[in-house]
This record gives C-alpha cells, sequence and structure tokens, in this order.
C-alpha cells in the first residue's frame, strides 16, 4: 500500500505553515523537498565522516571514499544498467549535457552538421546545442509538438538526415508534463545510425527507467528534482560514445600522470570527473535514489497519475482556466494560464498568499511557451507526497484568483 501520510511525515519541510497555512508544495518540477533520511545522511558525512576521496589512505577518507563511489552502483539499479563504472558524476543533469557537448559533439561535428532537438526541450537541452552553433556553424533542426502537446517520435526520426550526428530529446517536458516514447526515437535513430541524448531530468522522477529498455547512448539525471540534494547528479554513458569522448575539465583524479612535456589520463568515468567533487552531495543523492526505489517507481508513478486525474477533473469544471497541453498518459505537471489581465507573477502572488508554491514564468523554455503563444504560465508540478486535497486547495487558490482578476 502507498501511504502518502506516511510518506509525507518523512519529509520535514511539509510540516510547517507559509502564510499561516499549511505548506502545499507544487513546485516539484523546479526542485523537490528532501526526506528525513537524505538529511541525517548529509548531516552524518559532515559531523562524523567527511574527508576527501580517493587519495587519501587514513580511515575517513576510506569510509569517505566507499560511500562515495558506492553511489555509482545505486544509480546504475536506479537506471537499470549493469556496469556502474558507465556512471559519470555530475552538479546535475546542465552539466551532463554541457559534458557531451563539450567532450563528444565538439570533436565529432563540423559545419553543416545537425542535431535534432524538439520544441519540448529545457534551456539545459538546448543552449549547448547553441554554443556549437554559435562556434562551430552545427545546425538544429526543431521538431514542433503536436497540438496537444505531445511529441510523435515519427516526426522525430524523419527529420534525422545524412548530416544529422546526434538527436537530443526530453524524456518528459517540464513545462506540460508530456511523455515522450524516447525508446521509439532510439530505435529509429539507431537504425540511422545517429547516436540519442535523453534528458531525464524529469522522467526518471516519476517513472521507472530502464536504460536498456529505452536504448539511448547518454542519459542525464538531476539529484535535486530526484528527493536529493542540489549540486548532485549522473551521466550514464555507453561505453562506445564514452571511448569516443576527450576530457572536458582538468584537474584532481581525471589524471593518471602530468609531466612538464605530457599528461596522461585516467580511466573512465574518473577521466571525465575533475577536481575535488561534491562528496556530500552525491552520498546524500545516493540515499534519495535508495528511498525511490524503496517505495517502488512503479507505485510512484501510479499515486502522481491519481493526482493527474484528479486535477484534471477538477480542472474541467473551471471554463476560464487555460491549460497548457493535454498529451495522453502526460505526467503530474499544469502549466496554466487565468483568461482575464492576470499576469503568472499575480496568480503566484495570490497562491502563495494561501500557503500554496507554483513556479511563474518561462520556466526555462521559451521556445516551448512561443509555440503555444504566450510569454509566461504558472505551473503547478506534483510530487510523490502530494495529496488530492492539496490538488483541492489549488483549485480553491485558483478561483479566488479568478474573482480577484476577472
Amino acid at each position: 500500500m502507498y501511504d502518502v501520510m506516511k510518506i509525507r511525515a518523512d519529509f520535514p519541510i511539509l510540516s510547517r505553515e507559509v502564510n499561516g497555512r499549511p505548506l502545499v508544495y507544487l513546485d516539484n518540477g523546479a526542485s523537490a523537498q528532501k526526506p528525513r533520511v537524505v538529511i541525517d545522511a548529509m548531516t552524518r558525512a559532515y559531523e562524523q565522516e567527511y574527508a576527501n576521496v580517493h587519495r587519501g589512505l587514513h580511515y575517513l577518507s576510506n569510509l569517505a571514499t566507499e560511500k562515495y563511489e558506492g553511489v555509482r552502483g545505486t544509480i546504475a539499479r536506479f537506471l537499470g544498467v549493469a556496469d556502474a563504472e558507465e556512471i559519470v558524476f555530475t552538479t546535475g543533469s546542465t552539466e551532463g549535457i554541457n559534458l557531451v557537448s563539450y567532450a563528444w559533439a565538439a570533436p565529432q561535428m563540423q559545419a553543416g552538421d545537425e542535431i535534432v532537438l524538439s520544441v519540448l526541450e529545457h534551456h539545459a537541452n538546448i543552449v549547448p546545442w547553441h554554443f556549437l552553433r554559435e562556434r562551430q556553424g552545427v545546425v538544429l533542426k526543431w521538431v514542433e509538438p503536436e497540438s496537444d502537446g505531445s511529441l510523435d517520435p515519427q516526426k522525430v526520426i524523419d527529420a534525422i538526415g545524412p548530416r544529422t550526428r546526434l538527436v537530443a530529446v526530453t524524456q518528459m517536458s517540464n513545462v506540460t508534463g508530456t511523455l515522450v516514447d524516447v525508446a521509439a526515437i532510439c530505435r529509429g535513430a539507431r537504425e540511422r545510425g545517429v547516436p540519442v541524448l535523453v534528458d531525464g531530468s524529469q522522467g526518471a522522477v516519476h517513472r521507472p527507467v530502464s536504460i536498456p529498455e529505452i536504448g539511448c547512448d547518454f542519459y542525464v539525471i538531476t539529484g535535486h528534482k530526484l528527493y536529493g540534494p542540489s549540486g548532485s547528479g549522473a551521466i550514464w554513458i555507453a561505453g562506445e560514445r564514452m571511448a569516443e569522448m576527450r576530457p572536458f575539465l582538468g584537474g584532481g583524479d581525471m589524471i593518471r600522470e602530468v609531466t612538464r612535456e605530457t599528461v596522461s589520463y585516467n580511466d573512465p568515468p574518473m577521466k571525465f570527473e575533475a577536481g575535488t567533487p561534491g562528496i556530500v552531495q552525491q552520498i546524500g543523492f545516493g540515499v534519495a535514489l535508495e528511498y525511490l526505489m524503496a517505495l517502488g517507481m512503479e507505485n510512484v508513478a501510479a499515486h502522481e497519475a491519481a493526482l493527474r486525474d484528479h486535477a484534471e477533473a477538477r480542472f474541467k469544471g473551471l471554463n476560464w482556466l487555460n491549460v497548457q497541453g493535454h498529451a495522453p498518459g502526460k505526467g503530474a505537471i499544469f502549466s496554466f494560464t487565468l483568461e482575464g489581465p492576470a499576469h503568472a507573477h499575480d496568480i503566484s502572488t495570490v497562491l502563495d498568499k494561501k500557503g500554496i508554491a507554483v513556479r511563474a514564468g518561462t520556466h526555462c523554455a521559451m521556445p516551448l511557451l512561443d509555440h503555444f503563444g504566450v510569454t509566461a504560465t504558472c505551473r503547478a508540478s506534483f510530487g510523490l507526497y502530494n495529496t488530492t486535497e492539496e490538488v483541492d486547495r489549488l483549485v480553491e487558490g485558483l478561483e479566488l484568483c479568478h474573482e480577484l482578476f476577472a
């Protein structure tokens, strides 16, 4: 049984009030809250177990190294892959995508080569490719979503041409909750000999992930959305692609030997992990993933689907509410505007006075908002600890906004 009230008790912040009201936290798409086990593990690591990793021979260094390196195996299990050496630690999805851009794509691509993107992408999966467009003349080919916000995988596959060198696509939109059939895209791209990068920043939060079933070449995740600390994350890289990559940042454990004349590099994954890492952040991330796996991602997905269905049913009665995107099977993420003069920031401010935390703005997805013909939206993004009662409180808050701004 999925006991949401018991789960809520694991998250200390959910017991607090904001503006004299019980907190309703619906900004999970931006960053999720942290369970007590993560907070305690990080506190313990700082108070009792901290030392730098890898190079020390003393007890604390060995202990920190063991815990830190153990997280690779945890991430591998979470993603359904067998080889933990294919996991590269990052500070989050943004660093992971930039790593691919600098370490793999830049050496591979020439002027006129193409990268296929969807309009659903977060800026983190757009800007690194713009760097290649600006600096190397790489061409970005865009695939538009359907009228309901869904993404037709065949349209992505059909966009692949003889000069296409990479497809970069999200697994789930952070604006609409659209779930993309990335496995179908990967099959089509593989038939054409084109690698695929999947941005799992949202998808991995809301659904079980099996990279072998997806069939991609790169898959990025970020810790702070997965109920872990900010500054943590990882990228899975297929062995074939990892062998094609040059180092991105230099220093620390990524080297094997340095002389005045030469440098040689460590084996992957450490070849791509320069400097002293976020030791405690990654330890906390590993604990967060263990927490999720203990809950069962299938159970999380079912709970959030029930929240989505309840929200959609309640929203149908609000004929002045404009929700962007209604793709079948979408996640429990809703971006919306209200008819009338109210700006997204106005709506967010009123909801905040009721203790309801939502996000307002462009959600790091300006091309998608431009596609929908809006300059800003409010976004309510649900997580594993949210309840149907919180959906109802959101609706009450929106009804107040309608009364104030109509």
